[in-house]
C-alpha cells in the first residue's frame, strides 16, 4: 500500500499543479476568445477528443493492465507485438480520417487548417500511448506526472506568448488555441517515446520469453475494445451534448447565439471550476487500474475490499469540502472568467453532478481492473439515455430552459454512480451500504 500511496501522492501533486496551470490557460482563452468564441471552442472540443481517443485505442489502459498482471520476462515480447499492431492501426486510421474529415460539417464553421491539426495528432497520440501504458503498468508515476505538468505549462506559455504578440480574429484565434495544444503534445510525445525506447532496449538484455502474437492480441483487445467502446460512447455523448442543449434551448424560445453563449458559460466556466478537484480522482484512476488488476489476478479480495473503502473515504474527504467552496463562493470564482451571475448559478445547481463524478472516476478504474468493462459500458449507455431525455424534455420548456438541462445532468450522474457502486460491491464481496465484508459464499 505504501507504493500505491506514494505513487498517488506524486500524481496528485503534479496534477494539481497542472490543473492550476490549465485553469489559468482557460482564463486566458476566455479573455481572448470572448463569450461567443469560447462557446465555439468548447463545441468543437468533444469532436476532436473523440478522434484523439480513437487514435489511442485505450492502449494505455490495456498495456498497463497486461504489464501489471504478467511476469517481467514477457514484457519485451508483448511490446514488440504492440508496436507492430500500432503501426498497422495508425496507418488505417490516418487514411480513414483523411478521407472522412473533409465531409464532417462540424468543422465548416472553423478555420480550414484545423482539420490538418487533428490529422497531425493521430500518429503522435497512437505511439505515445504505448509508452504511457508501459510506464503506468510499471508504476513509474514520476514520468506520467511530469509529462502532464510540462504539457500544460508549454501550452500556457505558447498561449500567453502568441496572444500577447498578435491580434487575431475569432476563427484564427480558435485555430491558434488548438495549435498550442498540438505543440505542447509534440514536446511530451518526443520525451515519452525517447524514454520508452531506452527502457525497451534494457529489456532486451534481460531474460525473456516469447509470447504468441494471438495471445497478446487477445489479451489487449479484451480490454481495449470494450474500453474504447465505452470511451467512444462517452465522447459521442459529449460531442452530441452541445447540439441537444442548443436545440432544447431554441425550442424553449432562446436565440441561437444566446444558446451558444450559455453553453460556453456552462462548459467553459462552471464545468472548468466544478471539475477542477477531479485531478485527484484521475490520479487515483491511473494508480488503481494496475493495482486492482494485479490484486484481482491473484485473488486478493481482502486488498480489493480494503482499497475500495479507502478510495471512497478519500474521495469524500476532498469532494465534499470542494463542493462547499464551489457552492458558497460561486460568484467570486466565476467572476475570474466573466462578470456574470449566470455561470455562478450553473455552478451552484451542478454541485451533485461534480461530486458524484469524483466517485465515478475511481470506480470506473475498479471496473476495468476487475474485467467489468462491459458493465461500465452498459451503465454509461443507460444513464446517458435517461440524462439526455430529461435534458431535452425539460430544457425545451420555457419555465425550465437551462435549469432543465442542469437537472438532467444531475440525474444522469446519480444513476451512473449507483450502478457502478452496486456492481463493484457485488463483485468483490462487500455489502452495498455498510461497506462491510459479505460472507464468503456471496463473493
Amino acid at each position: 500500500m505504501s507504493a500505491f500511496m506514494k505513487g498517488t501522492l506524486l500524481l496528485v501533486v503534479a496534477t494539481f499543479m497542472g490543473e492550476c496551470v490549465e485553469f489559468i490557460a482557460n482564463m486566458v482563452l476566455a479573455k481572448e476568445l470572448g463569450e461567443h468564441g469560447l462557446g465555439l471552442y468548447m463545441q468543437i472540443l468533444p469532436t476532436i477528443f473523440l478522434i484523439i481517443m480513437l487514435a489511442s485505442f485505450e492502449m494505455p489502459v490495456s498495456i498497463s493492465k497486461f504489464i501489471a498482471e504478467k511476469d517481467a520476462r514477457y514484457h519485451q515480447s508483448m511490446l514488440q507485438h504492440v508496436i507492430k499492431l500500432t503501426i498497422i492501426f495508425t496507418s488505417v486510421l490516418l487514411a480513414a480520417v483523411t478521407i472522412i474529415l473533409p465531409y464532417i460539417s462540424t468543422f465548416d464553421t472553423y478555420h480550414p487548417l484545423l482539420r490538418w491539426l487533428v490529422i497531425l495528432l493521430i500518429p503522435m497520440i497512437s505511439f505515445s500511448s504505448i509508452a504511457r501504458g508501459y510506464f503506468m503498468g510499471k508504476q513509474q508515476m514520476s514520468k506520467i506526472a511530469s509529462t502532464q505538468l510540462v504539457r500544460k505549462l508549454v501550452q500556457l506559455g505558447l498561449l500567453v506568448f502568441l496572444f500577447q504578440l498578435f491580434e487575431f480574429q475569432t476563427d484564427t484565434a480558435i485555430l491558434i488555441a488548438f495549435c498550442t495544444f498540438v505543440g505542447s503534445e509534440f514536446v511530451i510525445v518526443f520525451y515519452l517515446i525517447h524514454t520508452f525506447f531506452i527502457q525497451y532496449h534494457e529489456l532486451k538484455r534481460r531474460p525473456r520469453e516469447a509470447l504468441p502474437n494471438q495471445e497478446v492480441r487477445k489479451s489487449l483487445m479484451a480490454v481495449s475494445i470494450p474500453t474504447t467502446g465505452l470511451r467512444i460512447f462517452h465522447s459521442l455523448t459529449h460531442a452530441v451534448q452541445p447540439f441537444i442543449i442548443k436545440i432544447a434551448l431554441v425550442h424553449a424560445g432562446v436565440s441561437e447565439q444566446a444558446a451558444t453563449e450559455q453553453f460556453g458559460m456552462l462548459t467553459g466556466v462552471a464545468m472548468t471550476i466544478g471539475f477542477f478537484p477531479a485531478f485527484i480522482g484521475h490520479s487515483l484512476l491511473i494508480m488503481l487500474i494496475p493495482t486492482v488488476s494485479k490484486a484481482y489476478a491473484i485473488g486478493d479480495f481482502n486488498r480489493l475490499q480494503r482499497l475500495l473503502q479507502q478510495v471512497l473515504k478519500g474521495t469524500a474527504l476532498y469532494g465534499i469540502p470542494a463542493m462547499l467552496v464551489c457552492y458558497f463562493f460561486a460568484e467570486p470564482l466565476t467572476s475570474m472568467f466573466f462578470k456574470s451571475s449566470v455561470a455562478s448559478g450553473y455552478l451552484q445547481i451542478l454541485w451533485p453532478y461534480f461530486l458524484l463524478h469524483f466517485f465515478v472516476i475511481p470506480m470506473q478504474a475498479y471496473l476495468i481492473g476487475l474485467g467489468l468493462m462491459k458493465d461500465a459500458f452498459y451503465h454509461t449507455v443507460w444513464s446517458s439515455i435517461i440524462q439526455f431525455t430529461i435534458m431535452y424534455v425539460l430544457g425545451s420548456l420555457r419555465e425550465f430552459q437551462m435549469e432543465g438541462i442542469l437537472i438532467g445532468l444531475n440525474t444522469g450522474a446519480l444513476l451512473l454512480t449507483l450502478m457502478h457502486y452496486l456492481t463493484i460491491c457485488k463483485k468483490i464481496g462487500l455489502s452495498h451500504f455498510s461497506l462491510k465484508k459479505l460472507a464468503e459464499e456471496n463473493r
